[in-house]
């Protein structure tokens, strides 16, 4: 339920539909297996429907609607409310369960990228491996590197402002611990695996970075 908060504080949306009597949690994404399990952790029966691309070169989007005034409340004290993505704050998570809510927003408003450059001898030269956080809040995204840095020691603290929305960006270093971070817990499954094979490309590209706790998350997780 961490990992299905912090999907929602990223990709999730609240709708009070007064008029219909009606209260609604929506949930979206571009990948079509991380709204099925959702949906299945959250027991509901509501069709995921496609969503047509925004954008002339956009992906097929899935949306599932649940129609629960009990989650709707549920979630509200726990921090979301309708309209949230300007102004929304990091909530208040155990430290037990923080790992499990930040890969949560990680796979609904993260990014993992292997930046390369072109080398005279070879095809492509591997730059860094480079972790983003995304959110139309400042303060979310501030209160999120904060958090983080207490349990792993990141360099990086730092917000930016993006074309559309804030940015919290970590270097390599970094990001090979928040690799161990989001991964290192008891996962059972409950991550993007898109985004984890891209981490693991890396690791292959780049052996001298791993080291004994990335092989056993790559055993036990891949």
């Amino acid at each position: 339920m961490a990992y299905v908060l912090g999907y929602l504080y990223a990709d999730g949306s609240l709708e009070d539909a007064s008029y219909l009597r009606g209260k609604y949690v929506r949930v979206s994404s571009v990948e079509k297996e991380n709204i099925i399990k959702i949906k299945n952790w959250l027991n509901s029966a509501h069709t995921i429907v496609n969503k047509k691309p925004t954008s002339k070169n956009g992906r097929l989007g899935y949306l599932l609607r649940i129609g629960s005034h009990m989650l709707y409340d549920d979630l509200v004290k726990l921090g979301l409310y309708p309209n949230k993505s300007l102004t929304i704050k990091f909530p208040k998570i155990p430290k037990k369960f923080l790992s499990h809510f930040v890969r949560g927003y990680f796979d609904g408003d993260g990014s993992v990228m292997i930046q390369r450059a072109k080398g005279k001898t070879q095809k492509f030269i591997l730059k860094k491996l480079s972790v983003v956080f995304t959110c139309g809040s400042e303060v979310f995204l501030e209160k999120l590197a904060e958090e983080v840095k207490k349990v792993i020691k990141t360099d990086q603290e730092k917000v930016y402002k993006g074309d559309k929305a804030f940015m919290l960006s970590y270097s390599t270093g970094d990001s090979v611990k928040i690799f161990k971070f989001l991964y290192g817990t008891d996962t059972k499954e409950i991550f993007s695996q898109r985004k984890f094979n891209i981490f693991c490309d890396y690791f292959k590209r780049r052996p001298q970075r791993v080291d004994e706790e990335i092989k056993n998350i790559i055993l036990m997780v891949g």
